[in-house]
This record gives C-alpha cells, structure tokens and sequence, in this order.
C-alpha cells in the first residue's frame, strides 16, 4: 500500500516562517528610509514656490526678502503638507520644519545670486544625510 503525502512538515513550514521573519527584518527598515525621503521631498516641492517668490524678489529689488510677508509668501504654518509643519523665509534661507513624519527636523536651502542666474543648495540642517535627495547630500 502506498503512502500519499497529506501536507506540508512541520519543520518544512517553520522554515518558511523564518524565511519570512529574515526577509521582513531587512524590508521594514528600507522601506521606513524610503518613506522618510518621501517626506522629505514634500518639503522640497512646497519651498519650491518660496524660491521662486525670493528669486523674484532678489531680482527685482537686489536684496534678499527678511520673511514670508515681503517675499509675498502665506505664512510659515500656512505653508504645509502631510510632513512639513512650516515653510520660512529669512533672508537668502528658506528653512522647511518637518513634523514627527521626519523626527521633527529641519531642511535649509540657501541661495545664491550669481550674476542674474540662482543657485541653490540644501545641504544644511537637522534631516540625515540617508533622508536628503541626492542633489542636497
């Protein structure tokens, strides 16, 4: 008389298990980074129009905007997303405040007037390097 296999062993599901268990340690981690520099870029996006205000401002008048008002911006907490609890302008700095979606750090990107042309960079504030778009690392 034959013997049919009825199923799986149990050591044969315990391994599956632990498959599992390895490949979710490793993905939580990578994804919650993922999710961080998702926010971050959100804040990114929203100090988009704050460049555009200080650039014309700058460009219009030759000196840099000392807050939101003069540059023609909403206020700082009127200026906010999913993650971002304020967007402020002082001088050539626009500082994005995030909320606990980023540990409640910040992002400051500072411009440069060159000649009629603007850079800008971001590589200053509180947010983690591994958080930080490329261009801002």
């Amino acid at each position: 008389m034959k013997k049919i296999q009825q199923g799986f062993t149990l050591i044969e599901l315990m391994i599956v298990v632990a498959i599992v268990g390895i490949l979710a340690a490793v993905a939580l981690p990578a994804y919650s980074d993922y999710t961080k520099r998702a926010h971050v870029s959100e804040g990114l996006s929203l100090a988009e129009g704050a460049k555009t205000a200080i650039t014309e401002f700058y460009s219009d008048r030759n000196t840099w905007p000392t807050d939101n008002a003069e540059a023609g911006l909403a206020g700082p907490t009127d200026i906010s997303g999913n993650a971002v609890t304020s967007v402020t302008v002082a001088g050539n700095a626009i500082t994005v405040q995030f909320n606990a979606m980023v540990n409640s750090q910040t992002l400051i990107l500072e411009g440069t007037a060159n000649d009629g042309s603007f850079t800008w960079t971001c590589n200053t504030g509180t947010v983690e390097n591994r958080w930080r778009p490329a261009r801002c690392r």
